[in-house]
Formats: C-alpha cells, sequence, structure tokens
C-alpha cells in the first residue's frame, strides 16, 4: 500500500474523529445553555404558593409567613373585632375597597372570604413606600387616636394607618388599603397562599 493510501485513510479517520468530538462539544455546550432559559429552583420558590396551618392562630393574634419574599400578615379576628369594622366608613379612604387591590371573592368590607371573615390575610407591605406596618389591635390606643382608633395597622415610616381590615384612613400618605393576596382553604386548618379560591 503507497503512502498517499495510507494518508487518505488517516485523513478521512481524523476527519470523522473531529466532527465527532466537535458535535460533543457543541452539545455539551447547548445543553447548559438552552437549560439557563428555564427559572432557577429559586426563581420557582420564590413565586410558588406557600401553605399556612391557621390551627393554632389565637383570637386576636396575627403571624407573618413569607409569600413571594414579602410578608403575608394573617389575622384571627374576634366576632367583636368584624362588627368594629362597622361605623366609621366616614374615616375611611375607600371604606369597599374600590380602589384596592384584592381578589374578585374576597369581600369588600371584612376583606375576606364570605363565610370564613375571622381570617384576615395582608401583603404586610404599606401602600405608601413599602414599610411593613406594625399591627396594634388595642382599640383606643391614644396615640393613634384615643377612642378614633378601632384596631388595626400603624406604618411607623409615615405615620398610615389602617384598620382591622386593612383599609387605609383618610388623611395619610398611604393612597389604598393594605393588599390582599390570592389565596384558598385547602382545608379548615390550612390556607395557600398564592392560589385563588376555587370557583373564582
Amino acid at each position: 500500500m503507497s503512502n498517499d493510501g495510507v494518508n487518505q485513510g488517516r485523513r478521512r479517520f481524523l476527519t470523522g474523529a473531529t466532527c465527532v468530538v466537535g458535535a460533543a462539544g457543541v452539545v455539551g455546550a447547548a445543553v447548559p445553555f438552552v437549560g439557563s432559559w428555564n427559572p432557577s429552583a429559586k426563581a420557582k420558590a420564590a413565586g410558588a404558593p406557600v401553605k399556612a396551618n391557621i390551627a393554632k392562630i389565637e383570637p386576636g393574634q396575627m403571624v407573618t409567613v413569607e409569600w413571594r419574599g414579602k410578608p403575608v400578615y394573617l389575622v384571627r379576628r374576634t366576632q367583636e373585632t368584624l362588627e368594629g369594622l362597622k361605623g366609621h366608613d366616614d374615616m375611611l379612604r375607600d371604606p369597599t375597597s374600590q380602589q384596592s387591590q384584592e381578589p374578585e371573592y374576597v369581600d369588600g368590607v371584612t376583606r375576606a372570604i364570605p363565610g370564613k371573615d375571622e381570617l384576615l390575610v395582608l401583603v404586610g407591605l404599606c401602600t405608601h413606600l413599602g414599610c411593613a406596618p406594625m399591627y396594634r389591635p388595642e382599640v383606643g390606643a391614644e396615640d393613634l387616636g384615643g377612642d378614633q382608633w378601632y384596631g388595626g395597622f400603624f406604618c411607623p415610616c409615615h405615620g398610615s394607618k389602617f384598620d382591622l381590615a386593612g383599609r387605609v384612613f383618610k388623611g395619610v400618605p398611604a393612597p389604598t388599603n393594605l393588599t390582599v393576596p390570592p389565596y384558598s382553604y385547602e382545608s379548615d386548618n390550612v390556607i395557600v397562599i398564592g392560589v385563588d379560591q376555587e370557583g373564582a
């Protein structure tokens, strides 16, 4: 066999081997690149629904859970608290929540799912500049208006006040009521924040 025949065979082998290695390299580079288009596990978790067990929340107590990196306040209101939401609409900027962000299946006054009014679910960020309002349930607190205060939330950053339905008072910097996130009941004791109520 001549040297030309050996060189031709060798050339073909090297060309074929180079093509195979090059193709493998392209696939190896493409897989992570295409994979990078998918959301990361952290991004998925950030938008994922959050379950909260509400069985141990005592009447009048508030607990905070995190959803999408935001605090969500869960408050178990008493019947007395719910009665206290009535009769002071003239002090509120949006008493029936017409300009506020909340799911359609939530009542505009109690700002809860009808029939389950005792549980209040709010994003714990002031609608002015995003500070976290403090839970101030004590009726008649002198520093918040005395007999004009029926309990609620007070933003220490700029003085915005909200009642125990998260409705904003008139004359404060916050423009709208506190936001009610989408939520639903998985059972009597478990709610899912981030998933709308079935049939909504």
